[in-house]
């Protein structure tokens, strides 16, 4: 079983560079496309407890057209914002590591990658 999971877009840069980290430490993560496996709405709260907040702007592209269009800035709604979430893997941040052992990092830069990369927590 793979030590990691990867939130991922091909089509990303940043994206790409984690998982390529990933791989030169050695490590062969399960890759999730989420654009065409987007997670459920229990995975996103997973994903944000593993990150250490209840709020999901914390996993929120704010800078996606579609943010502004959806009107989310103003949403104050938290069920609301994991809807969109849900309706439109879009505005997922990419990328999104999580270790096994309930650890997660935003791969933003891609150096964060490293926290999850060290054997101590």
């Amino acid at each position: 079983m793979a030590r990691f999971e990867i939130l991922h877009n091909p089509r990303c840069s940043k994206s790409r560079e984690v998982l390529q980290r990933l791989h030169d430490a050695g490590e062969q993560p399960t890759v999730v496309e989420y654009l065409v496996t987007p997670p459920p709405r229990a995975r996103l709260e997973e994903i944000l407890r593993l990150l250490g907040t209840d709020d999901p702007r914390a996993i929120m592209r704010t800078g996606e057209p579609l943010y502004r269009e959806l009107g989310l800035a103003a949403e104050t709604d938290r069920e609301r914002l994991l809807a969109a979430l849900v309706a439109h893997p879009i505005l997922i941040e990419r990328p999104i590591v999580i270790r096994d052992d309930g650890r997660a990092v935003i791969g933003r830069p891609p150096s964060r990658v490293a926290e999850l990369l060290a054997s101590d927590r």
